[in-house]
């Protein structure tokens, strides 16, 4: 199993090339994801974004949030977000499952709201999943270089 700390070398050889404030912003924002459940795993995808996606199994169906980098900006994804409570309106989009926050700055997600919000989608994920096990901390790279 592949540590849960270090960014994989497939996703690196993309992310290197965004801007340095980007690249701060996406890795403490994982890092808070992370800390939130340590132990899900992250599926990496490079297709119109460079993508960070977390799942509670092995299964890209049972994903809690993504990371979703662009050209010049991220955000925090919730494949599930128009099924979570959302009692502070943070979620947009107008997709029929997908919503996200845009992420600009640490203060973006870094409080409460945000919190409870992936600790929700972290539940709903868990309660909705017949995959066992339910996680186990691998880091799956399905980037082509």
């Amino acid at each position: 199993m592949e540590s849960t700390h270090r960014i994989h070398d497939d996703f690196m050889y993309y992310l290197k090339y965004k801007d340095q404030s980007l690249i701060d912003l996406y890795i403490d924002l994982r890092a808070f994801v992370k800390s939130l459940n340590p132990d899900s795993n992250e599926f990496l995808y490079h297709t119109h974004a460079l993508t960070s996606v977390y799942s509670v199994s092995d299964k890209l169906g049972d994903a809690f949030c993504m990371i979703p980098i662009y050209t010049n900006h991220l955000n925090l994804g919730f494949n599930r977000g128009t099924l979570l409570n959302d009692t502070h309106q943070l979620l947009q989009g107008t997709g029929k499952y997908i919503r996200h926050i845009p992420i600009e700055k640490p203060s973006d997600y870094r409080n409460d709201r945000v919190k409870k919000l992936i600790l929700a989608a972290i539940t709903f994920a868990k309660n909705d999943t017949n995959s066992i096990p339910i996680q186990s901390g691998k880091i799956i790279s399905k980037i082509k270089r």
